[in-house]
């Protein structure tokens, strides 16, 4: 029996990328998924994708933005499984821009779901664990947090809050509660179709050499996996050629 085998996991941005790919990747090791997103079409779709090859998943629309909706992702959990055992807060956006372009509504929409949303995960998620004496917080980041670039000050600044955060929690939860954060690099996802067309091409040349989510999702699951009391504190996941 693996580390993930009969876990139950609630994963946010999992109706595409690396969301996706985890949920994918951990169904198929055994967990039981728990798939939050904005677009319910796809998740009842990624849903019956597991379903039939075997796996156990539920959905419910997620905006990571209202915090009735991280509350009721986990109250899904406990109601169909009994527990939850991790929680991947993986719903992101990057809506990359220079400050002088004072895209105002772009930051807020940053800070809304790249740190409040986990904000409110862990409000939702943290009391539940803190019943059950178990639990584990897998928060996905950005190397964009590592290595501050022109165009990325406020995404960049969303994500090393909420690195700063994780480092907190992981400090307050004890030996019973573990914390995780991972850093993906450039992947191949639809990160870019929101942004400016002149940022945008800049950002589709460096997919060029970008990795696929799975990549991203088997660090995830490796975290995961580890034993109890082994906690996996900070992954970065980059492709070779990224500087």
């Amino acid at each position: 029996m693996s580390g993930i085998e009969g876990k139950v996991v609630a994963i946010t941005g999992a109706s595409s990328g690396i969301g996706e790919a985890t949920a994918l990747l951990l169904a198929e090791r055994g967990a039981k998924i728990v798939l939050g997103a904005r677009r319910p079409e796809r998740l009842e779709a990624l849903a019956a994708r597991i379903e039939k090859a075997g796996g156990e998943a539920a959905w419910a629309r997620t905006d990571v933005t209202r915090r009735e909706d991280l509350s009721g992702l986990v109250d899904l959990a406990r109601d169909r499984y009994g527990k939850l055992d991790v929680l991947v807060s993986n719903a992101g956006v990057g809506l990359i821009s220079r400050l002088d372009d004072v895209r105002v509504e772009d930051w807020e929409e940053m800070i809304d779901v790249n740190l409040k949303g986990v904000l409110y995960g862990i409000a939702a998620a943290l009391p539940v664990f803190r019943e059950q004496g178990f639990g584990h917080f897998v928060n996905t980041v950005s190397t964009a947090g590592l290595r501050i670039v022109p165009l990325q000050s406020v995404y960049a600044g969303t994500k090393n809050a909420v690195r700063t955060i994780s480092e907190g929690l992981r400090q307050e939860a004890g030996d019973s509660l573990r914390v995780t954060v991972v850093s993906p690099g450039a992947v191949r996802t639809d990160f870019a179709e929101r942004m400016d067309p002149a940022v945008k091409d800049q950002i589709d040349k460096m997919m060029e050499v970008a990795l696929s989510p799975d990549a991203v999702a088997r660090a995830i699951a490796f975290a995961i996996e580890q034993p109890d009391g082994v906690d996996v504190g900070d992954i970065v996941v980059r492709p070779t050629a990224q500087g």
